[in-house]
């Protein structure tokens, strides 16, 4: 186990969580915790923050 982990309770939409899952799945990873942490590692290390943020993207708006 690499580093500390909390616990922390927050609330996502219902096709952010399948993408999680599926992300598990394929990728036989241990948990959603760790599927999610995997993406913030890739946002904090290797994403470019502005084109992460800036741009507006709304996969549930009409």
């Amino acid at each position: 186990m690499a580093g500390d982990k909390i616990k922390l309770e927050f609330e996502i939409n219902t096709d952010s969580k399948n993408f999680l899952e599926g992300v598990k799945t394929d990728y036989r990873l241990p948990d959603l915790s760790k599927a999610l942490r995997c993406l913030l590692d890739f946002a904090q290390n290797d994403g470019d923050l502005d084109q992460i943020f800036k741009k507006i993207r709304c996969n549930r708006c009409d």
